[in-house]
């Protein structure tokens, strides 16, 4: 009698996820989480599969139709991964080898090789998504018996239940910060969660329209993006919608490509369309109309250098070596052009504050930006939002094509009184988004919000190049200094020099 699948509770998830990691804590082949997290991954992505495809072949039975398995056997889940005898040195080379010995005594593809193989008549089925996946990571644990002990307790997880995926997508978000937070190199592909929601909320995407995210990182914008449209869709035709051309992004990097795959897979997106390249790999000339998008939700990486043939790419007089200058040039050039039976494209694009204020190169971007974009908002962010990562303030670009710019709102998100500045202890949450998303569409000069027109921005220069600077600070918030009467502000500067007195006599007396 076959044995019943017990559904996997939050806290019995949460456990086999931790027993996992301290098992992977024992494999002299792993440092930090950085490197058990792929691992983690790639398991569960196997698992994940196996577990989707038996729904769908079950599906399939009782429609009377044939169903076509992704891998064949013995490369399913159910083969090798349930037969507890293939361990130790037996698994690592069935693993890893490009030959194997199968635990039949037959000899063929090892599992990896076979993986990066597979490739579909169209290219954008579902094998190719798993080709791709597999290129770019390998098995690191060198321990067969560990690597079976990890194997055994992602069985123990049954993705066959919405309610369980609906869990364990949340719970390997969590994983997910955590390696991000240990991890100083990986924090460039990482938003906090209320800034994602935020400009998500503020697009608001709409089922039909297509979202790009050509830096995806961990796909924190898309699995929001793609939630947003969920629940938009009520019926089959709506849900195939939503599942062939709602959300596609581009990841270049093998760590990131592989979490972007899985935490959309995990929350419900049967074929992520993830790009593996360089999304500045184009000629921008020479996207056309039919690669152009509704919407593009992004944190594209600031403060890197392109090769130059990535900056031949781009306009001669536009070509640069920041990383978001390029991406803000792709952007343009991505998003819907308006017409008569169309709305133009929207964008919310994270920035540093650099961008702002750059000149040369920069101004001339900028200057397409406010002539061919109604470059309507800009929310300035508080100090350390992206703590520990970079210290770096930001800046989130609400844009869209269809007129030129001729006013601009900036609002001011402030730190409340008891954090002084975001921190890893202390980061950016949702409810510090209510305000500014109640002023959004009823929009009024407050003390955190002014608007500021075309003409005070764009300044012709002399020599008959233009400046650009969207750098305007807030009119409406007065220091504290600037509050206080003078003899109050003397009185304030005696009794801090009458501190520092008694402090270095404090310190003298000690020597």
């Amino acid at each position: 009698m076959a044995k019943k699948e017990t559904k996997t509770t939050a806290q019995r998830l949460s456990g086999i996820v931790k027993s996992c990691r301290q098992i992977m804590r024992k494999d002299k082949g792993l440092n930090g989480d950085a490197d058990r997290l792929p691992i983690l991954t790639w398991i569960m992505f196997l698992k994940f599969l196996d577990d989707n495809e038996k729904i769908h072949e079950s599906e399939a039975l009782l429609k009377s139709k044939t169903f076509k398995p992704t891998l064949k056997n013995p490369y399913r889940w159910r083969d090798w991964a349930k037969d507890t005898n293939l361990t130790g040195d037996d698994l690592l080379p069935f693993i890893n080898n490009e030959k194997a010995t199968f635990p039949d005594g037959t000899e063929g593809t090892g599992l990896f090789y076979y993986l990066r193989s597979l490739q579909s008549e169209s290219g954008k089925e579902r094998a190719d998504v798993i080709s791709t996946v597999f290129k770019g990571i390998n098995n690191r644990m060198i321990n067969g018996y560990l690597l079976r002990d990890v194997v055994n307790k992602i069985d123990e997880i049954q993705f066959t239940s919405n309610e369980e995926i609906y869990t364990l997508s949340h719970l390997y978000e969590s994983i997910l910060k955590e390696m991000r937070d240990a991890s100083g190199d990986a924090g460039e592909f990482y938003t906090p969660r209320p800034v994602v929601q935020f400009m998500v909320n503020m697009i608001n995407p709409q089922l039909g329209e297509t979202v790009l995210d050509p830096a995806s990182g961990t796909g924190g914008f898309l699995v929001a993006a793609f939630e947003h449209l969920k629940k938009q869709a009520k019926t089959l035709e709506q849900f195939k919608v939503l599942q062939k051309q709602s959300v596609i992004g581009g990841e270049a990097k093998p760590l990131p490509y592989l979490l972007v795959q899985m935490n959309l897979l995990l929350h419900g997106l049967e074929y992520p369309q993830i790009d593996p390249l360089n999304s500045l790999r184009f000629k921008l000339q020479e996207i056309g109309d039919s690669e152009r998008v509704d919407t593009i939700i992004t944190n594209p990486p600031f403060g890197g250098e392109e090769e130059k043939g990535i900056l031949n790419n781009f306009p001669k007089g536009k070509q640069t070596t920041e990383t978001a200058f390029l991406f803000l040039q792709l952007i343009m050039r991505k998003l819907k052009r308006k017409k008569a039976e169309q709305k133009g494209g929207r964008a919310a694009v994270v920035v540093p504050n650099g961008t702002l204020f750059a000149d040369g190169v920069a101004n001339r971007i900028k200057k397409q930006l406010v002539e061919d974009f109604n470059l309507h908002t800009i929310v300035r962010l508080g100090d350390g939002v992206f703590a520990p990562y970079t210290d770096i303030p930001s800046n989130l670009l609400f844009f869209e094509h269809g007129k030129p710019t001729k006013e601009i709102w900036y609002y001011e998100i402030s730190v409340p009184e008891d954090k002084k500045k975001y921190s890893k202890t202390k980061p950016i949450q949702n409810e510090e988004f209510t305000e500014i998303s109640q002023w959004w569409n009823d929009r009024k000069e407050t003390e955190w919000a002014w608007k500021v027109n075309i003409n005070d921005i764009v300044k012709e220069n002399g020599n008959g190049s233009v400046s650009v600077n969207l750098d305007i600070k807030n009119p409406n918030r007065k220091s504290e200094f600037e509050y206080q009467e003078p003899s109050k502000l003397i009185s304030s500067i005696v009794e801090r020099e009458k501190e520092i007195l008694k402090l270095m006599e404090e310190i003298q007396s000690g020597i």
